[in-house]
Order: structure tokens, then sequence, then C-alpha cells
């Protein structure tokens, strides 16, 4: 039987034409390359000897290419000039490093033949964030790259040793590259070098509150040369905070428009994608998770809900948009009640001010107001909503959703709006003033909501056309979960003062104490030592809020300048009746009375719209109290209001004009 001669590399059975000796070199490369241990009678058949030989050139001609990289030392395998001017790693840095490889991937350790050459700006990206050195001629996968550069998660996984070995070479190279790094960072914005407290300055979010953003789109940006993926949400969010120009962010961030506009773009997207599915809308969370944690029990006491009953606050926001030339759209978009274009976006709440979902942006015309958006997201089911409330459940809306009310009852649906004052009346019964105040105390977080999203200064601006695709966009990601803290005491002791009417009402009808000016003397002859002390603690529960008490000091202002209008009844020392000018119209004032003791504030009742209300107080009421029991005894002027109407001219102070006869005649006279 003849002998069999097989190929060493590919088995083959040789003919005696073909069979060609391993040399020394060839048995290196086999062991190096292909990990293929050879004797010395082995064979190689003709085709594979070849392939070694193309091999060997074509590495041969990228380390001659190489040769400009300062850092290149090259294989002892390779041939060599002799002059080349590499000194050796004999330099020991207490750094970080990767082990010399080229035959196995560094993060992976995988053999090849299908590795990539680190590129010397991927080798430099990885110090300059992890500290890590990489030898030049490393080696991986190209699974491990992303757009030329390691990704963020495999430099979790690469090994490294301790105690790195370089050459002089290649030191000076890296302080070229650091010094080039610096010269182009100085003077502008970059996301990946900046102090923690100017994160919130820049994009109304602490340092920690912006890693845990970034934390959830990462994987969904990536860097690019003119830009990291910090500093593309960076852009984003900074663009929303400030609302610049995209050219003035050009010459912050040192980089061009284009590139700004793609940024915010990509951040967009990215944060649609990854950010706001988790944190925004109705399947982001649960009924009972917003009934047991973001819902207030002031809310539940004051309309007498149940541990199962859902309390939502709807209102409507908007956002100005530059007039279209496309007349039929600049019609829809046409507010009659503001006057100019927008967009309507239907913003629902839990009752602690946590955003539950962002519906639209809608049209702005006179088919599109609260109550017909509200009619539109239950009749068409938008994101499933019909599914998530539930009969007994509670919308607390404001007058606007008036024809909703018929929809919502079909439902099952509760609705809580403020009441309205009949035709013919002036002033609102005590029960009606009172359930308004019940609604107006829960539905102001959606006001704060609105305001929350409104200091993005970015809506205060009037949007070009071409956004208005993206206003939903903008919106929901800047919905953060807030909330707010329940009151039990601030509940009982509301609905404790509902249970009784204004007794002091009767008493001023009966005795006719609007008119019976002769009853009243100027507080300036009776000194109100009487009166009672509050805390400001005490003033806000008094109240039921802190709006009319931050109303006050300007209200006082208008009174301090002599003309006092607290009048005491002469019979009765701890009845007061003042006038308060209104705050809108230099031609009315309101009338109003306070009955009190050494210890408490009694009873009150005021002329305006909502004056008979004994659940808080209007704020004419509030700013005589907070003067009387807490402002007039504090060392500092605080309740002083700038007057800013000395620095303007008056038009309407015209000097009298002089009769010229009587100047002449007092002339003449003076002649003679």
């Amino acid at each position: 039987m003849p002998k069999f001669y097989p190929c060493a590399v590919c088995q083959k059975r040789t003919k005696p034409k073909e069979r060609r000796s391993i040399n020394k070199d060839i048995k290196k490369y086999l062991q190096r390359r292909l990990f293929i241990e050879t004797k010395e009678s082995d064979i190689i058949c003709n085709k594979c000897r070849h392939k070694y030989y193309v091999a060997e050139t074509v590495t041969y001609k990228k380390n001659e290419n190489n040769r400009s990289d300062p850092e290149y030392i090259p294989s002892t395998t390779q041939p060599r000039s002799k002059s080349t001017p590499v000194s050796p790693p004999s330099v020991s840095l207490n750094l970080k490093t990767t082990s010399k490889t080229h035959s196995r991937c560094l993060v992976c350790k995988r053999p090849g033949p299908k590795l990539v050459v680190l590129s010397s700006d991927a080798r430099f990206s990885v110090f300059l964030e992890q500290n890590i050195l990489i030898p030049a001629g490393s080696r991986c996968c190209p699974v491990h790259l992303y757009e030329g550069l390691l990704s963020a998660t495999s430099l979790e996984n690469v090994p490294v040793i301790e105690n790195a070995y370089v050459n002089r070479t290649f030191i000076l190279k890296l302080l070229t590259q650091m010094r080039e790094v610096c010269r182009s960072r100085q003077n502008k914005l970059d996301f990946d070098y900046l102090k923690d407290s100017d994160y919130e300055s820049l994009t109304g979010l602490n340092h920690i509150q912006f890693d845990d953003v970034f934390r959830h789109i990462a994987d969904k940006l990536r860097n690019t040369p003119a830009r990291s993926a910090r500093t593309t949400l960076g852009i984003f969010l900074l663009k929303m905070k400030s609302g610049l120009s995209n050219k003035l962010l050009s010459t912050l961030f040192g980089i061009s428009r284009s590139s700004i506009r793609r940024a915010i773009s990509s951040a967009r997207q990215a944060l649609m994608r990854g950010f706001v599915p988790l944190y925004l809308g109705i399947e982001s969370l649960t009924r009972e998770d917003i009934i047991n944690n973001h819902t207030r029990p002031l809310a539940k006491s004051l309309f007498n809900a149940n541990n199962g009953q859902l309390i939502l606050v709807l209102d409507g926001t908007y956002v100005y948009i530059q007039k279209s030339n496309n007349f039929s759209f600049q019609r829809r978009t046409y507010s009659m009640h503001k006057g100019r274009p927008l967009v309507k976006p239907m913003v629902i709440v839990t009752t602690t001010g946590y955003f539950v979902t962002i519906m639209g942006p809608y049209f702005a015309d006179s088919k599109n107001n609260d109550a017909s958006i509200l009619n539109h997201m239950l009749k068409t089911n938008t994101e499933e909503i019909r599914n998530f409330v539930q009969e007994d459940d509670v919308f607390v809306v404001d007058r606007g959703f008036r024809d909703s009310l018929s929809l919502l009852e079909d439902l099952g649906i509760r609705a809580e709006m403020p009441s309205f004052i009949n035709k013919g009346q002036k002033q609102m019964p005590c029960e009606d003033a009172n359930n308004s105040r019940f609604v107006t105390k829960i539905r102001w977080v959606v006001e704060s909501a609105n305001a929350r999203i409104k200091s993005w200064k970015y809506f205060n601006y009037v949007l070009p056309t071409n956004q208005i695709p993206y206003i939903g966009d903008y919106f929901q990601p800047l919905c953060s979960p807030h909330s707010e803290d329940g009151d039990t005491s601030l509940a009982s002791r509301t609905l404790s003062l509902s249970s009784g009417g204004n007794t002091l009402i009767s008493y001023v009808e009966a005795n006719n104490l609007e008119r019976r000016s002769a009853l009243w003397k100027p507080v300036s002859d009776v000194v109100l030592d009487n009166f009672p002390r509050f805390t400001e603690e005490q003033l806000r529960s008094l109240t039921c809020g802190v709006y009319q008490l931050k109303m006050s000091s300007s209200y006082i202002q208008e009174h301090l300048d002599g003309n006092c209008d607290i009048q005491v009844h002469a019979d009765d020392n701890d009845l007061l009746r003042v006038w308060i000018q209104s705050r809108h119209t230099s031609s009315r004032k309101y009338l109003l009375w306070i009955r009190y003791s050494l210890s408490d504030i009694i009873a009150w009742y005021c002329k305006c719209r909502a004056g008979e209300r004994v659940v808080g107080m209007c704020s004419h009421i509030a700013s005589v109290v907070w003067y009387l029991s807490y402002a007039r005894h504090l060392e500092s002027n605080i309740y002083g209001v700038q007057n800013w109407g000395e620095y303007l001219a008056d038009a309407s102070k015209i000097p009298e004009p002089i009769d010229l006869s009587d100047s002449e005649s007092e002339a003449s006279i003076i002649e003679e």
C-alpha cells in the first residue's frame, strides 16, 4: 500500500509535485496564526504555502505604512529596517494596561483570524475615559467597535494588568494628544468634564438626575468626533431650559449648527424610546399605584372618595406657534381666547402633581376647546383610557369642561368643577363658594404642573412651524415625576369649616352695617392691641392655602399712604369694617367685615364674588388679617412693594393753561 502524505494545513493528500517542506518561518507562522504544531517530517501543499507568502507580504506592507505612527514597535517576526527610530519599552508607569497580543481579541480573548487593529484614536479614547493604556497593534473583534471606538459595554469587560511598560515615543505622543484635547476643549461646554454645580444651572437637573436620565438612553446615543453622548443629551436639555438659538449653542459648544440640530434630534428620539415609556403614559403605571402612592388624603377627604376610587386632575395648556402660510391650518390653530396661533396639549396629573400622561397636541379653534378634547379622548379611547378609568372615579376639572359633564355622567365618572354664578346674582352662595374652594384646593396641582413645564424656556417662545411635529416629543421627556405631600389635618379643618354657614352675613344684613357709616370709627382712634397675633403657619392654616397670603403685601401697600380704610365698630370693638381697593379696576372697592377675639378670627365676610365662603378666605380678607396679626409687628418693612411708576412719565397730568388776558392786565397795572 503506497505511503500517504497529507498537507499539515488542509489535510489534503498531496502528489509528489505539490509537496513542500516546512521551514522555520512557515512553522512559526502556522503556530502563531493557525495554532498548528508541526514536525520535521510534515509537509505542506504548494497552495497553502502560497497563502503563507501572500499573508506575509500583506503584513509587511501594513507594517511599512504603520511606521509613520511613532508608537509602532515592529514584531520580531517582521522584517524591519535597522534605521527605524523606535525606543524600547523600558519606562514603567503606574497605570493599568492590557496584555499585548496580535492573535487574540483584547476584550474576549477570542482567536483570529477576523480581528481588526485598534486605531490610535480608539486607544487614546480608552485612556481618556477609563485611564487604561492599550499597546499599539492590539486587536479586537469588530463587534466590540462602534464608529471606530470601543463601545461602553466592551470597556467594562476589558481585562487589565498593573504597571504599563511604554517607550519614550509613546509618552511624547500621549502628551501631544492630551495637549490637543485641552486646547480643543478650552472655552467651550463639554458635559463630560462639567462641574456638578453647573448641571442644574444649565439643564434644570442636578448631576445625579442627569446621570439617571443618561443611563436610560446611553445605548441609544453614540459618540461622534464632534460631541460625546453625554454632550448630546446636555445640548437637548440646555436648548429646552434656556431656549437659546442653534447659532448661539454652536458657539458655546464649538461645533457646527448642523451638528447641534442632529444632537437635538438624536436626544429627542432616544428619550422617546428609552425614557418616556417608563415614566409617562397610562401604561407606565397602574390604578393601584396611583391610588396608594399618588393620591393626597386631602382629596379623598374633600371628595368623600374610598380606597378604590381614582382621582385625576385634567387641564389643557398651550404652546405658541408662528402663523402658517397654509390658510386652512392657520385658521385651525388660531385661538380666539388668546388672539394668536397656538397648539394645545392636554395634561393629566394625579392629586399630588404626578404626571400620568400628556395627550396631543390638538388644534386651537372653537372645535378644540377643553371639553371637546376630553370628549375626543374618551370616545376614541386614546391610550386605552376607558379601560383604565372605572365607574365612580373622580375627574377634577375647571369650568371649561362643562360641555363634557353629560358624557362623564354616562360613563359613571364623577366630575368635580367650580360652581357658576347664577344669572342675576352678584355673589356666590356660601355653599357654592365652599364647594368651589374644595375644587380649587385640589385642582391647583395641574396649574403647578403646567408652570413646571413652562419653566423650560423653550416653550415660552413662539415656535416655528417646522417644529410642530415634535412639540409632543419635547413635552413628554420634560414631565419628570413629581409629587406633593398630603395633609390630613388640613382636610379635617376644611371639612369642619364647611359644615356651618357664614353667620356674619345675617348679622351684617340685620343691622344694616353696610350703610350705617356713623357706627364706625377710624382705626387710628382705637389701638388694636386686642387683635390676635399669628405665625406664618397659623395664617396658612387659617387661609387654607398660600396664594392669598402671597397677594397680601401688594393689597396692603395701597393702604399705607396715610389714608387708612380700616374702621372699628363704635359699640363692638371686636368687629372691623375695611374698604379694599380692587387690584383690577380702579373704580371698584370691596367692603368686608372681620369679627375676632383675643386668640382667633371668629368670622369674616366680603362683598366680592367669593366673599361668602368660610373654607379659607378671599385675598381681600386675608390681606387685612395678615397685616394686623403678623406684618405690622415685624421690625423690617417686609410688606413694602416698590412703586416703579416714579420712573415713568404720566400723560394724564397736564398743567392748566394760563389765561393770557389776566396776565396782560396784571402787567399793565404794574407798568402804570
